[in-house]
């Protein structure tokens, strides 16, 4: 018991002299230099208190309200004023308190990422803001300080990822407003002058100043935002997509769920908020809910709808937001003749994936990959709209249905802020190709969409061989006389406010043509659906959305249920399915893709700008936008075909590129020259005397200091330049001086060939030294 004793006195002994000599070592470290501006600490504090406001600003556009500012913002704001008050003190219980807190988040953090697997932004968000607000109770040293200015950087970029509305942009001139200061303090404060005062030591801090630099920085921004290109594809395949969306029960791919019409694919079955008679005779439209959107539409509606923002869509080009198409004409309206379970085909996406694999059609025709991202804003029925036609889906729900006509089905209604992704091959729309497609079509197509009723065929058919006939040329390719035929109507018939309701039995496209002279937007559609096939031209009617209002600032597409419509496609063998919009009012060829859309942000910048300028002056700059996008789309072709000549054509491209260059460089010193010679043709005589005399100086390398009077300057140069010469320099600075500030006229004939002689001299010089050198 005595030596066990001993050996535990012994071992405590030991234990108390390490601790004795490890608090020995921490005391004897030279203490951290601490940050003693009040100024530059408030800034930062601000500067990260708005990242952080900017991400949960951003983070409400995408998944609601996120609340996370509301405990982060006054934390961080109470370890800041503790660190000012302990920055001299080494506080190393707080230190690991906070390691400990760091870790907990980072736990945190990835339990929170199997969640969240596929989009990552907001989870590194919330760990960021968690760190930082830990991190602030011990921000004694600049470089503490520093990081929290990394911290507030990267917040800010993460808020201008995520965000959607203009909200953003306050928050990203605020977070500069701030950030100009910051970054000037930082230095002074690394020169060491600053001290704790709220006014820095020996700077008079100009808000003045600081407004410019802020309206320079701004400019500058705009511009390389306006001329950046926008390179088609994505590198990265992580795409926006919500968490995953649980369905309860049988997912039928029939039903579709429209809120403001019958519920239930087929035949109305279900409760809803709508009724029966919106299927067939005399109703009313709703005013939120667009009727287009279900298994059959009833175009015997009367009614407006109410604006109401309900999509923001991110996308690589604007296009037709398709969402349904329908195949039997019904004499008032439209439906889905295949929409049994057996006929809807159901896709199932892995567990480890968001991605639906679509099938895809055939279609030999060019296409090109577009990527959308859709963020829901408004409840929508359990429609998927794409921009045709889709290849790849990113949804969450385990389960979609894909119809027979290409609208994608989900098995939950879209709600607000839901987000999903769609990767489309996109055709382009070839005039050429489109008029040389054959005319024989698969047994399939003409089935389904050459169907006309048969009380009205012969007149609709009638009624189109005469508007064709009306044709300047004989038309015989489908794609021309789709074309004729939608301007036709849009020419000859009239959209009209108020229009009776057609009566039991009345077909609404022999009423339009013969009896009202127009209708509705979405009848033109129809009346040229059934004229196209009266003649022999498969077609279909599709509803979807407009591309709807482009924000240059956020680059999203800002989508109204008013924008919700109906168009033509028409089909072309080999080619695929092609709309047609024959509303007047809207273009003939819908919105789509283009060969070149690299600079398509600054075109829609300009698009957005010019809507505010007089009709002249928009006209006038879009000529010489033209001028530029043909000449640029030129040389990219004739660079194209030079670099597919193999290694003759690279030696072409190559020395074209050269002498480009070089007459590039030759314009350039052209245009300094002149810009200078016309300069100095504006000064008085004697001040374009001595201007040229202080350019020749510059070049032979002694620029005169702004400091400097023109004396003294010469003064200068009597130890640099020889005798001679530094009696005319001297002559000429003389003669300066006494004009400009005593008022005496100068000698111009002779300072100007004392001017020569210098210039003439030194140039004799150089070569001559030249040449003995050689």
């Amino acid at each position: 018991m005595s030596m066990r004793s001993s050996w535990n006195r012994l071992a405590g002994s030991s234990w108390r002299q390490r601790w004795q000599q490890l608090q020995h070592r921490f005391r004897s470290m030279p203490r951290p230099q601490p940050e003693d501006s009040i100024l530059l600490r408030v800034l930062v504090q601000l500067l990260v208190t708005v990242g952080i406001i900017a991400t949960d600003i951003a983070a409400t556009d995408v998944v609601g309200a996120s609340g996370i500012s509301l405990w982060a913002v006054p934390t961080s704001a109470v370890g800041a004023t503790w660190s000012w008050y302990r920055r001299r003190d080494r506080n190393i219980p707080v230190q690991f308190c906070i390691a400990i807190a760091m870790l907990f988040a980072l736990a945190a953090f990835l339990m929170r990422l199997v969640s969240e697997a596929n989009d990552t932004r907001l989870a590194l968000a919330g760990l960021l803001i968690q760190l930082q607000v830990f991190h602030s109770f011990d921000l004694p040293r600049r470089k503490d300080l520093g990081y929290s200015m990394v911290i507030g950087l990267i917040l800010i970029g993460v808020a201008g990822t995520l965000s959607q509305t203009l909200l953003f942009g306050p928050m990203l001139l605020l977070f500069l407003a701030i950030a100009l200061p910051v970054l000037i303090l930082d230095y002074r404060s690394r020169l060491g002058l600053l001290t704790q005062a709220f006014r820095p030591k020996g700077s008079d801090f100009s808000l003045k100043r600081l407004g410019m630099v802020l309206l320079i920085t701004l400019t500058l921004g705009l511009t390389i935002f306006m001329l950046l290109p926008r390179l088609p594809g994505y590198q990265l395949r992580t795409f926006p997509v919500s968490s995953t969306i649980e369905f309860e029960g049988e997912f039928d791919g029939g039903d579709i769920v429209n809120p403001g019409y019958v519920r239930g694919g087929r035949g109305g079955s279900g409760d809803g908020t709508g009724t029966d008679e919106n299927l067939d005779g005399p109703g009313q439209l709703d005013d939120t809910f667009y009727y287009g959107f279900n298994t059959r539409i009833n175009q015997n509606l009367r009614g407006v709808m109410q604006p109401k923002v309900v999509m923001r869509v991110r996308s690589q080009s604007e296009g037709f937001w398709r969402v349904l198409a329908f195949d039997r004409y019904t004499g008032q309206g439209w439906e889905i003749s295949r929409n049994d379970e057996d006929q809807v085909e159901t896709i199932e996406r892995p567990r480890w994936s968001y991605r639906f694999l679509l099938p895809r059609s055939y279609n030999r025709g060019p296409s090109r990959e577009v990527i959308q991202s859709y963020t829901v804003v408004a409840d929508l029925p359990n429609l998927i709209p794409v921009l045709y036609e889709p290849r790849q889906l990113y949804f969450p729900t385990r389960q979609v249905a894909l119809d027979q006509e290409g609208g994608l089905r989900s098995p939950v209604n879209l709600s607000e802020g839901l987000t999903y992704t769609v990767v489309s091959e996109v055709p382009y729309r070839d005039r050429t190709l489109l008029s040389e497609a054959l005319t024989e079509y698969p047994r399939a197509i003409q089935d389904f969409y050459l169907q006309v009723p048969e009380a009205i065929a012969p007149s609709v058919r009638e009624a189109t061989l005469a508007a064709l006939a009306q044709a300047p040329a004989s038309i015989t390719a489908p794609s021309e006389q789709a074309l004729y035929l939608a301007q036709y109507l849009k020419q000859n018939y009239t959209l009209q406010a108020e229009l009776p309701f057609l009566e039991e039995g009345e077909d609404l496209v022999e009423a339009f043509l013969f009896k009202h002279g127009g209708g509705y937007g979405d009848h033109f559609s129809t009346v040229l659906t059934v004229m196209l096939r009266s003649i022999g031209i498969p077609a279909r009617l599709v509803t979807g959305f407009s591309p709807g209002d482009f924000n240059p600032f956020t680059g999203l597409y800002i989508v109204r249920n008013t924008d919700a419509y109906a168009m033509t496609e028409v089909y072309f063998p080999q080619q695929g399915w092609f709309p047609f919009d024959p509303i007047p009012g809207n273009e003939v060829i819908p919105p789509s893709i283009e060969i070149d859309q690299t600079f398509s942000a600054l075109r829609r910048f300009w698009n957005w700008v010019a809507g505010w300028l007089p009709s002249p002056i928009s006209g006038f700059f879009n000529r010489i936008f033209e001028a530029i996008g043909t000449a640029i789309g030129w040389l990219s072709r004739l660079l194209s075909a030079l670099l597919q000549g193999g290694w003759i054509g690279w030696l072409i491209g190559l020395s074209s590129l050269t002498g480009l260059a070089f007459l590039g460089w030759l314009s350039w010193n052209g245009w300094q020259f002149w810009r200078y010679r016309f300069w100095l043709s504006k000064l008085p005589p004697m001040e374009a005397l001595y201007q040229q005399m202080l350019q020749w100086l510059t070049l032979q390398g002694f620029r005169k200091p702004l400091t400097q009077t023109p004396l003294e300057y010469a003064q200068h140069l009597r130890l640099h330049r020889a005798p001679v010469q530094a009696e005319v320099i001297d002559e000429i600075s003389q003669a300066y001086v006494s004009w400009r500030y005593g008022g005496q006229p100068p000698n111009l004939a002779y300072l100007k060939q004392q001017l020569r002689t210098l210039t003439a001299k030194r140039s004799r010089q150089f070569w001559l030294r030249r040449t003995r050198r050689t």
